[in-house]
């Protein structure tokens, strides 16, 4: 069974950059889909951006397109998210998650019944 390890959160000033690990154990990643999603307090869980198993196909979030990268590292069972001009409405929990059905692309990003979850870091962008 697919389990998921999100790590690489922190405090950073507005401006500055992160990057966010997915780390699996279990299964090897190259079957899945893994997406990054996000959850403000008060705000509902929304999807940030997703990765095909072989990686050769991603999707963004409008909100973090151009700032934001998913990539996978299917060596080191890795899905990483550079995030870089981080913004204070980007403080929020971010939580990564996998699915073998469904492909990555917008409806993916709506949905919130994915087969697995990890944890969440917490990401706080504030000066």
């Amino acid at each position: 069974q697919l389990q998921l390890v999100e790590s690489g959160g922190g405090l950073v000033q507005p401006g500055g950059s992160l990057r966010l690990s997915c780390t699996a154990s279990g299964v090897s990643l190259e079957h899945y889909v893994i997406g990054w999603f996000r959850q403000a307090p008060g705000k509902e869980r929304e999807g940030v951006s997703c990765i095909s198993s072989n990686g050769r196909n991603t999707n963004y979030a409008e909100s973090v397109n151009g700032r934001f990268t998913i990539s996978k590292d299917n060596a080191n069972n890795t899905v990483y998210l550079q995030m870089n001009s981080l913004k204070p409405e980007d403080t929020a929990v971010y939580y990564c998650a996998g699915d073998q059905v469904i492909a990555c692309g917008r409806y993916f990003l709506r949905s919130l019944d994915l087969d697995y979850w990890g944890q969440g870091t917490q990401v706080t962008v504030s000066s």
